[in-house]
């Protein structure tokens, strides 16, 4: 049986990242992954490009049950730490809305970037590697015909299942008496039915919005699908909703005041629909108006029927009666609890040795690259952490 300092499991983002420090810093790393190549998820996202990090990072745009646990690995690596990582490669990158960073090419650039920071630390990489059973005895953990005295759980969850994804960090967690917070679909598509259904027929029409749940808003792209309701406005709220909740829309988020009685005012002999088409798809101002019931020209409608129209397109109530699940959701949200974790170095509070990064954990970031920004500041203070006590001996 070889031995290491410490033994990985997954090879995506925070695996590699963690794998590549904990080697650059002296440790002996094994990387282990079932998938027969690594960083699969990276190679999808952001459209090919990878959205590899956001400059606006900041502990407030995460989701946890401790929404202060994030502080400390962010703090010690931030997107400006990363990018400098990308630049020192060569790879050309570009800032898109909101604090996206991507790269101008190919998200292939940042998995071989990772693989190179990987041979720097002479890790060993095994791809399709069957995990079998790991087992913990004598202060050391057992995998795959390899031991360690130190593991880390990096296998992400159980989104894309169609890329390998699984629930295997869960089942890890548990097995070694670790907490998990309930694991949901996050970042993904919601589902309508009954009288909201009737928007489906407008699928690919989309539109700028406020979307909200609860206090949580986003303003960015709304987009109908012949399921539901999809676009980045809704992904974002998707991870703050909860079966029961409404999602509310603001689909004329730049409309002043009582702007429907003005242009009744200005224009009486226009249908709402018309004014609707001014600022919004022609179909979607169609089905709105059709919604609202408000027939005929404005100049035939009352002041009150008007400002209760005005007031239903600012915050117009859909009731998803579920999501697209796990197959369509971008990231996982709850996972390891953060409360069986320390916040400095990731390891596990009551099993010295082990480690949780990344997706795993119950951190989960608001859609434009901050999950990739948790992945690699928790593979770095892991990382650091696991060179450290290797080097201690």
């Amino acid at each position: 049986m070889a031995d290491y300092d410490a033994i990985v499991l997954g090879a995506g983002a925070a695996g590699m990242f963690c794998a590549a420090r904990a080697g650059q810093g002296g440790a002996r790393v094994l990387l282990l992954d079932h998938a027969d190549a690594p960083g699969k998820k990276i190679l999808i996202s952001g459209g090919g490009r990878c959205n590899f990090t956001n400059v606006h990072t900041a502990p407030d745009r995460f989701l946890s049950a401790n929404p202060h646990f994030a502080k400390s690995a962010l703090s010690r690596f931030t997107p400006q730490d990363f990018l400098a990582l990308v630049e020192s490669y060569g790879i050309a990158w570009h800032e898109k809305t909101l604090g996206q960073l991507f790269c101008d090419q190919s998200a292939r650039q940042v998995v071989d970037l990772l693989l190179e920071e990987c041979a720097k630390g002479g890790v060993e990489l095994r791809c399709g590697a069957a995990l079998g059973t790991i087992e913990h005895r004598n202060g050391r953990f057992h995998v795959a015909g390899a031991s360690a005295p130190r593991l880390v759980i990096a296998t992400g969850g159980p989104s894309i299942p169609k890329l390998g994804a699984t629930g295997l960090a869960y089942d890890l967690a548990r097995q070694f008496g670790l907490k998990v917070v309930q694991p949901r679909p996050a970042l993904v598509p919601l589902t309508l039915a009954g009288e909201d259904a009737l928007f489906t027929e407008l699928s690919g029409v989309s539109a700028e919005v406020v979307a909200r749940v609860g206090k949580t808003r986003f303003r960015e792209a709304a987009l109908f699908t012949h399921r539901g309701l999809s676009g980045p406005a809704i992904l974002q709220v998707s991870s703050y909703w909860q079966r029961g909740d409404e999602v509310g829309i603001d689909f004329l988020p730049d409309a002043k005041g009582d702007w429907l009685l003005d242009a009744k005012h200005s224009r009486p002999r226009a249908g709402i629909a018309k004014v609707l088409g001014e600022s919004l798809s022609e179909r979607l101002a169609q089905r709105l108006g059709e919604r609202l019931g408000l027939a005929g020209e404005l100049g035939n409608l009352t002041d009150k029927a008007l400002r209760s129209a005005r007031g239903r397109l600012a915050d117009w109530r859909f009731l998803p009666n579920g999501s697209e699940g796990f197959a369509k959701a971008e990231v996982t949200a709850g996972g390891i609890s953060t409360a069986d974790l320390s916040s400095q170095t990731m390891e596990a509070r009551r099993v010295p040795g082990l480690y949780a990064i990344g997706e795993a954990v119950d951190v989960t970031g608001w859609l434009g690259g901050y999950n990739f920004q948790w992945a690699w500041a928790s593979a770095h203070a892991a990382g650091t952490a696991i060179a450290e006590a290797a080097r201690a001996g």
